[in-house]
C-alpha cells in the first residue's frame, strides 16, 4: 500500500462540514461542567492541514469533558478562516500561524479576533526533496529546473507558504525556469507519493510540524539566506469576545503546550494509525500515552 493511501483519512474530509456533538459531565476524574456548558463551540479549520485537524479533535475531546458541544466547520482557505473569526461565524481556529505565515490575514483582521495563546514553538516552512535527491540547499536548485520538470509543487493558492515561496524564495534565489504549481495539500502529497514510488526527482513545499515529514522519506532544503519566515509559534485563535464569554475555557486552552515528539505522535495517530471516522479513538490513545500532559480541566465555580 502506498504511503498516501495509508494516510487517506486526511483527504476525504475535503470541504465537508462536520457536525459532531457530544455531551460531557463528570468523567470520574474530577472534571465537572464549566460555566456555559451545553453551548455549541464552532471550530473552523482546513482538514487537509493536519495541525488544525489534530488540534480540533483534541480540543473537542477536552471541551466535551467540560460539557460543551462542538461543531467542526471544514474550510478550504486560511483567509476564509480568519474572515470567519472576524464575522463571528466560527468561535475557534485551533491551529493558526499568525506571526509570520498568516501575517497578512492576521493584520487584516487583528481587531476582530484574539489569541488565547500559543501551544507549539518553532513551526517553520521549507522546500523539500526526497532523501535520494543529491541536493541539500535551495541555491543548489539553480540551473536544474529541467531535472524537476520546471516545477515546484505547492499547496493551496491562499496559503502563507505559497506566498512566501512565490514572492520571496523563487526570486530571492533566482530560481529561473521553475514555476510554483498550486492546487491543494492533498494533490501535492499525491504527487510526492507518486514520485517517491518511482524514485523520481521532485521538489515540494512543506512545513513543520506535519506528519508527512516522518511518513515520507524527505529532507528539508537549507535556506541559507533566510528567505522563508523565521520559525514561529502556533496559536489558538478565537473570535473577539470569546475569552470574556468563556473565561475558564479560554484560560484552559491557553495553557496547552506540546513539544515536537508529542505533536508528531498526535498527528500520526489521528491521520495514519486510526484515520477518518476514528479520530476520537486516536485522541484517546494519545491521552493514554501522555496522561499528565494537558492542564487540569477547570472546575465549575457556579453555586
Amino acid at each position: 500500500m502506498s504511503l498516501l493511501k495509508k494516510s487517506a483519512a486526511l483527504f476525504s474530509a475535503g470541504a465537508l462540514a462536520l457536525g459532531l456533538v457530544a455531551c460531557g459531565n463528570d468523567d470520574g476524574n474530577g472534571a465537572t461542567e464549566a460555566a456555559g456548558a451545553g453551548d455549541v463551540i464552532k471550530m473552523g479549520y482546513l482538514p487537509s492541514w493536519s495541525d488544525g485537524l489534530s488540534m480540533a479533535y483534541l480540543l473537542e475531546n477536552q471541551l466535551n469533558e467540560m460539557g460543551y458541544e462542538v461543531e467542526h466547520v471544514a474550510l478550504s482557505d486560511a483567509a476564509v478562516v480568519y474572515q470567519g473569526l472576524a464575522n463571528g461565524d466560527i468561535d475557534l481556529y485551533p491551529s493558526a500561524w499568525p506571526e509570520e505565515t498568516h501575517i497578512e490575514y492576521a493584520e487584516r483582521y487583528e481587531d476582530d479576533y484574539e489569541s488565547l495563546g500559543s501551544y507549539y514553538e518553532n513551526a517553520d516552512l521549507n522546500l523539500s526533496v526526497p532523501e535520494y535527491v543529491d541536493i541539500d540547499s535551495i541555491p543548489e536548485l539553480r540551473g536544474q529546473a529541467d531535472r524537476f520538470g520546471g516545477r515546484i509543487v505547492g499547496i493551496e493558492p491562499g496559503a502563507g507558504l505559497t506566498r512566501a515561496t512565490q514572492d520571496d524564495v523563487i526570486p530571492g534565489y533566482d530560481l529561473e525556469g521553475y514555476e510554483l504549481t498550486t492546487s491543494s495539500t492533498t494533490a501535492m502529497l499525491a504527487e510526492l507519493d507518486n514520485a517517491i514510488q518511482n524514485e523520481e526527482d521532485i521538489v515540494v513545499t512543506l512545513w513543520t510540524p506535519f506528519w508527512a515529514n516522518g511518513t515520507f522519506p524527505v529532507k528539508a532544503l537549507e535556506d541559507p539566506e533566510g528567505l522563508f519566515p523565521e520559525p514561529e509559534s502556533l496559536h489558538f485563535l478565537a473570535r473577539a469576545g470569546f475569552s470574556e464569554e468563556y473565561p475558564e475555557l479560554a484560560d484552559y486552552i491557553g495553557d496547552i503546550d506540546i513539544d515536537d515528539e508529542e505533536y508528531s505522535v498526535l498527528e500520526d495517530l489521528v491521520v495514519n494509525e486510526y484515520g477518518e471516522g476514528n479520530e476520537a479513538e486516536a485522541i484517546q490513545a494519545w491521552l493514554e500515552l501522555y496522561p499528565d500532559l494537558l492542564p487540569p480541566l477547570p472546575q465549575n465555580t457556579e453555586e
